[in-house]
Formats: C-alpha cells, sequence, structure tokens
C-alpha cells in the first residue's frame, strides 16, 4: 500500500472540511493539506447563508472569495406578522467552495482525491480507495473527519426537509432583498415555508421546506409548490437551472462534540444548529480554530474549550426542537417562529449563530405563550 504524509488529511470535502482547507491554507500557506472526497467535485450541491455578525473579521481573508451575493436585509412573513430585518445576509454557492478549495489544495504537498473513498479513520491515518480501485495510506499529524450528516447516531428527533429550485425567469423578479421565511403558503406535513434567495435579476433559488415529523420527502409535491408560488408572484420560468434536496434531523437531545482524534467535524461530530440545521457559522469558527494553530497542536484544552463553548449552546436548541414538535400541532408550528420573530433582531441574531446568552434564552421562552400550544401535549411531555 503506498503511504503519504500530510499535515493535514480531511476525510470528506463538504462545507466543514472546505472551510478547514481554505483556513489553514490562509493561516498556514506551507501546510501539505489531503482531502479525499466521494464525489467528483468537494463542496457537493449545495447553497450555505449566513448573518452579518455570524463570522469575525479575521476570517474575511479567506471567506469573501466565497461569497456570490450579499444583501443588506431580509424578510420575513407570517399569518400574523410580516418584518423586514436590517441584518445584512450572505450566500455561498457550492461551486464557489469547489473552486476555492481545488484552488487551496494546488500546492506543492497537497493534493485533493476526488471519487474516493475513506475506507478506515484513525486517529493519525486515513486508509483511502482510491478512484482506480487501489489504496492508499494518507498519514496525518490532525486528522479531521467530516464525512457528513449520514454518520450521526440521531435519536429522537424532527425533520427539516426541502427541495430548492434554481430558476432563470423570462423578467426580472423585482427582489432586492431574499424572504429567509414566508409561512403564508399552505401548511402541511408540518410547518412549512418557503425560502426565496435573489442571486440576480432574473435569477432566484425558491425552497420549498418542512419541519415535519417524517423523513419522507416528497419531491413532486414539492415541486408543484414551487411551481404554484412562483406562478402566484406573477413569474414566468425561462429554465431551471439546477435543484438541491435535502433531509436533515433536528434532534431533541444532543451529544457534545469529542475534542479527541480523529476530530469528527460538521453534522456527524455536532457542530451544527439543531434548530435550523444551518452550519456555516460553527464551521466557521471551527476552521478559524483550526488554522491558528500547529497541526501537531490541534487536540489538548485549547479545543476541549472550544468545544465546551459550542456544547453550552445545545441543550437549550435541542429543548427548542422538543417544544416545536411536541406542544404544536404539525398545522400550528408555525407559531413559535412567528412569535419569535416579534424579538429584537440582536436576539435574533445571536440566534442564527448559536451564540446565545441566558438572558436571550429567556426572553425567547419567557412570556405569553404563542397560540396554538397544546397545554395537555405540555404537560405530558414535561411529565415524561
Amino acid at each position: 500500500m503506498v503511504t503519504r504524509d500530510y499535515d493535514y488529511v480531511l476525510a470528506g470535502g463538504g462545507l466543514a472540511n472546505g472551510l478547514i482547507a481554505l483556513a489553514v491554507r490562509a493561516h498556514q500557506p506551507a501546510a501539505r493539506i489531503a482531502m479525499i472526497e466521494r464525489g467528483a467535485e468537494p463542496g457537493g450541491n449545495h447553497t450555505w447563508c449566513f448573518h452579518a455578525g455570524d463570522t469575525r473579521a479575521e476570517m474575511a481573508a479567506w471567506l469573501e472569495p466565497l461569497i456570490d451575493v450579499r444583501w443588506d436585509g431580509y424578510d420575513v412573513a407570517f399569518p400574523a406578522l410580516r418584518r423586514r430585518l436590517a441584518s445584512p445576509y450572505a450566500c455561498v454557492t457550492s461551486r464557489r467552495l469547489a473552486t476555492a478549495v481545488r484552488a487551496a489544495l494546488a500546492h506543492d504537498g497537497s493534493a485533493l482525491y476526488t471519487r474516493a473513498t475513506a475506507t478506515a479513520v484513525e486517529a493519525e491515518r486515513v486508509v483511502v480507495r482510491a478512484a482506480d480501485g487501489g489504496e492508499l495510506a494518507l498519514h496525518g499529524r490532525a486528522v479531521i473527519d467530516a464525512r457528513g450528516p449520514d454518520r450521526a447516531e440521531i435519536g429522537r428527533a424532527g425533520w427539516q426537509k426541502f427541495v430548492g429550485r434554481e430558476l432563470v425567469l423570462a423578467a426580472p423578479h423585482g427582489l432586492a432583498r431574499p424572504t429567509l421565511i414566508d409561512a403564508t403558503v399552505e401548511q402541511r406535513d408540518g410547518f412549512r415555508f418557503v425560502y426565496v434567495l435573489p442571486l440576480a435579476t432574473d435569477r432566484v433559488l425558491v425552497e420549498d421546506t418542512y419541519f415535519a415529523d417524517g423523513t419522507f420527502l416528497d419531491v413532486a409535491a414539492a415541486r408543484a409548490g414551487i411551481a404554484d408560488y412562483v406562478d402566484a408572484r406573477g413569474w414566468r420560468v425561462a429554465e431551471v437551472v439546477r435543484e438541491e434536496t435535502g433531509v436533515l434531523a433536528l434532534p431533541w437531545r444532543c451529544a457534545p462534540p469529542a475534542p479527541h482524534a480523529p476530530l469528527v467535524a460538521g453534522y456527524a461530530g455536532g457542530w451544527f444548529h439543531p434548530v435550523t440545521g444551518y452550519s456555516f457559522p460553527i464551521a466557521a469558527r471551527l476552521a478559524a480554530f483550526v488554522a491558528a494553530r500547529p497541526a501537531s497542536e490541534l487536540f489538548g484544552p485549547a479545543l476541549a474549550e472550544h468545544a465546551h463553548e459550542h456544547a453550552r449552546q445545545l441543550p437549550f436548541a435541542a429543548r427548542l426542537n422538543r417544544m416545536m414538535f411536541g406542544w404544536f400541532a404539525p398545522a400550528q408550528r408555525y407559531r413559535l417562529l412567528e412569535r419569535f420573530y416579534r424579538l429584537p433582531e440582536v436576539v435574533i441574531r445571536r440566534f442564527y449563530s448559536l451564540e446565545l446568552t441566558a438572558r436571550d434564552r429567556a426572553r425567547i421562552v419567557v412570556g405569553k405563550p404563542p397560540r396554538g400550544l397544546s397545554l395537555a401535549a405540555m404537560l405530558g411531555r414535561s411529565q415524561a
């Protein structure tokens, strides 16, 4: 078996390891990085977004090249609330991530292994089955395993499901800002909303999203829902550019990240937002942490403290999932978010970045409960 040596060996080429590769290259130009990705390109077929304040100024050098579009704010719409928020918002595409990662790994001593499978991931070694069927042993001072959410151990959970379609329209859509939640649509299969990103004057990403009890994603029904939404806006579709789908668990309990080798990053390692599925700010913070020290010094008290800071946020987020899925009938779940979006913008921003203070948590749960709350379900769940 051929053996090769690196500073960092990254199993998986999704968002988490993609950001780690970019951050390490920016802060450690001479680092030798290997990435193993089972697909043809890193990043897959995804769109990621984040709010202003989710990331730090020192991350700008390696994050800015990833941003496709940015906006000065966003809108939300519910049956009893419409609100325009001033927090800037940005969009990152897998196409840009793939281009940036390829450039970061096109250095002497680094490598990107695509259409390859990590068959064994150990503290300092990853065994790889290459595209040609041969096997390699990649040794690294730091091994980071971010092979995707399908490896996560999920207990009881709700599910976020979506179908997104990138559309070229026959005429300008007239939108200046995204709509993160439009819950004025028909409620079915749980809490349903439409998410709209205006990517260019005549191009939009329209996503039909469900916070549901089950994992089945009815792609045909979601496509029809998107078509109905587009028709209601008076838009005519000239071309469907691409489609993305996803099914993510929104867990009722979360295990904290384990700060030992190999480091399990991404969703499977617990480095995500349990309520929203948003992972960009958490992945960016972990990438910045990894890049700030040599590979041989990654594991130790500092990583344990970084993991602990993230883990402190998880119980409350999981509690919100239990409330949403356990205390409200499926068609009434939107009311919890409708109430949430009446809070001050700074609380909303810290919620999305998963940096809530104790006072923020109190503001989210204390006060007059939303309509639609089932007292019997709440008391039964509390007793259980």
